[in-house]
């Protein structure tokens, strides 16, 4: 089982916001977990009501939606799972509102089949092993992809409104209000995350894309 690899640049290719307004869903915690720095990746096999059964790269520049009802502290890490906790603080579920203060750059879309080569990537992100491994062999016959992501802040977070359109167990939203206003200050330097990227490559025993 081989592992694929597509990279793209480094930094965002518009020099303030995401070109599109599209957002990607993510948990709440694992979004805390990339805006502290501490992980640099996105673990993603697809949404039960995506066409398509399987997740695909629609956008490399997005803005992180963060969802509150699947994360559950048994599937996190202990050393992360009073963030479970801590993410729900002064949320309404389900939620009328929710709060976008990230937005990501896809550096690399790495796909894998192996459960050998999953594990290699355990320092990397918050999920417990198990869960992850869950993830995995969900559509057995589709690989997981491993996004690492370059991450930014919004100078001033926006809340925005819950549309009927985004609920569901989908990956990608196309948000219906347009983020003005703000401007991305970046996570990690590009220092910092290429020294983590690097490492994700050294793990799995592949060259780095430069």
């Amino acid at each position: 089982m081989g592992i694929g690899v597509r990279s793209f640049s480094v930094d965002l290719h518009s020099p303030y916001l995401p070109v599109k307004e599209v957002a990607l869903k993510e948990w709440a915690v694992c979004i805390d977990a990339i805006a502290s720095g501490q992980q640099v990746v996105l673990v993603r096999k697809g949404g039960i009501t995506e066409e398509t059964r399987e997740f695909r790269l629609e956008e490399t520049s997005f803005y992180f939606y963060p969802t509150y009802e699947h994360q559950k502290a048994h599937l996190i890490k202990p050393a992360f799972q009073a963030r479970v906790e801590s993410s729900l603080q002064g949320v309404q579920l389900p939620p009328e509102e929710v709060m976008i203060t990230h937005a990501a750059h896809v550096v690399d879309d790495i796909s894998l089949e192996a459960e050998e080569d999953l594990k290699k990537l355990d320092p990397f992100h918050i999920m417990t092993h198990d869960y992850a491994t869950e993830r995995l062999q969900w559509k057995h016959d589709k690989p997981l992809h491993i996004l690492t992501v370059r991450a930014y802040a919004l100078t001033e977070p926006k809340r925005v409104k819950v549309d009927r359109s985004y609920i569901g167990c989908k990956s990608w939203l196309k948000l219906t209000d347009p983020i003005t206003d703000t401007d991305l200050v970046p996570v990690l330097s590009v220092e910092e995350f290429e020294a983590k990227r690097q490492l994700i490559f050294d793990r799995l025993g592949l060259h780095k894309p430069e």
